[in-house]
């Protein structure tokens, strides 16, 4: 079975601290519980955590959906927003565990990429530098979340063209949040080396595209 590969980078600094993570673990379960229902993703998602707050780490490395088990996901009581070293980490597991074609066998569906802050990145050379190095992995989609009134919008429209904002990080638009993440990844199935992105589907009311 080819997988489709769900990278999902969680702001984890210190403003997220409180309601806002809190929220962010209800809406993951959301999400995931959503996923479970739909037997294609059943089959084929498999699902990349990795948070960043003064250093990125793979809090969940890519699993099955029938394997997934969530943990609790917490924040310091202050930091920063490594967005950078995310954005790099995530670029060398796509370069490790994406299964590429052959003639014996399918390779994996092109990766999915959403990226989540609260904020705008601390560590702005190395952001800087892992924009291309995102760009050239081939992702079948990169949709990239503003939470809240100080998520800076600019720096995410360097990564990517999908950019929706969150007016609020409360648990009713988190969880709108990840109900659409669980549609987009429903249809996010592309296969590696074609250009058009997939389609995602039509926002809810909580969440604004920014253009």
């Amino acid at each position: 079975m080819r997988r489709l590969p769900v990278y999902l980078l969680l702001d984890t600094s210190g403003s997220m601290r409180g309601e806002p993570i809190a929220s962010v673990n209800v809406g993951l379960q959301t999400m995931v519980s959503t996923l479970r229902r739909d037997p294609s993703a059943l089959e084929t998602v498999h699902i990349s955590i990795i948070t960043f707050d003064r250093e990125a780490v793979v809090l969940v490395p890519l699993t099955s959906m029938e394997l997934l088990v969530l943990p609790e996901i917490t924040t310091p009581e202050s930091g920063p927003t490594m967005l950078g070293e995310a954005l790099q980490a995530v670029c060398a597991l796509v370069d490790a565990e994406l299964v590429h074609a052959t003639p014996d066998q399918k390779g994996d569906w092109a990766p999915l990429l959403f990226v989540m802050t609260d904020g705008s990145p601390t560590d702005l050379l190395a952001f800087e530098e892992a924009v291309p190095m995102v760009k050239q992995r081939n992702f079948g989609n990169i949709i990239a979340c503003a939470a809240g009134p100080k998520a800076k919008k600019d720096f995410l429209l360097q990564l990517t063209d999908h950019v929706v904002s969150l007016d609020t990080v409360d648990a009713t638009a988190f969880s709108s949040f990840f109900k659409w993440v669980s549609s987009a990844v429903g249809a996010g199935s592309r296969s590696q080396g074609t250009t058009a992105s997939a389609e995602l589907p039509p926002p809810p009311a909580e969440i604004q595209f920014v253009v």
